[in-house]
């Protein structure tokens, strides 16, 4: 009664995550690249997964970076509307990731590097992802990967910059992946770096697959220099 919520998409005072916000997530509609889940005119693989084919199974994104779930999101990272709004968005995705059917041994958040964990004070993927691990009954595994190197922000970076940016940047613990198939989640994609990257490291220590998921996927007719 002191403190009531606030949504995050809308900032309507008395809930977390309210109804109408809710309704209105923008959904990444069919049809989509089969490999990394960025819509295509047609069922197939786009054009950068047929030249470069990354290396995660598959990736997909369960909105689309545009209002509400972006005014959540940034709450979320920049504002911190922390107490209780990662359970309530992890809930609400949770039917979406059951339907990809995945075969999942463990979820794990692409980590923060130690001084932008130490400026925010927690890691905004994080409080997503273990809720979603135990809605959907797997290993929470936030110690299995870690970002071994400070790199830059990647808002404003392209896309080769931002390649180059998280290059190498990330190391997985072999006694916690080997075997496994991971579910690999972070909040936005936008040119798929940093999942390539943490990819990368988690097959380097021996993961069998890797899966990706984002909350949000940033297109470029939702105007992608937002991100």
């Amino acid at each position: 009664m002191i403190f009531p919520p606030v949504c995050g998409g809308c900032g309507r005072t008395g809930f977390r995550w309210c109804p109408d916000c809710q309704a209105r997530v923008p959904r990444v509609t069919e049809p989509l690249c089969e490999k990394c889940g960025i819509p295509v005119r047609k069922t197939g693989l786009c054009e950068k997964c047929q030249s470069n084919p990354p290396m995660y199974r598959l990736m997909r994104s369960w909105a689309v970076f545009d209002s509400p779930i972006q005014n959540a999101l940034h709450t979320l990272k920049y504002r911190r509307n922390i107490t209780g709004f990662g359970d309530v968005l992890a809930h609400q995705m949770s039917s979406f990731v059951r339907s990809l059917n995945w075969p999942l041994d463990g979820i794990l958040p692409v980590p923060l590097g130690r001084q932008r964990l130490k400026e925010r004070g927690y890691n905004q993927v994080a409080l997503v992802a273990r809720p979603l691990a135990y809605e959907m009954r797997v290993a929470y595994l936030p110690d299995a990967l870690w970002k071994m190197r400070e790199t830059r922000s990647q808002v404003g970076l392209n896309m080769e910059e931002r390649r180059e940016n998280v290059s190498k940047a990330y190391q997985a613990q072999p006694m916690a992946v080997r075997r496994k198939s991971i579910l690999l989640m972070d909040d936005v994609a936008t040119t798929g770096s940093t999942i390539t990257a943490c990819t990368e490291a988690l097959l380097a220590a021996g993961a069998q697959e890797v899966y990706a998921l984002t909350i949000a996927r940033a297109l470029s007719h939702h105007d992608l220099n937002r991100v």
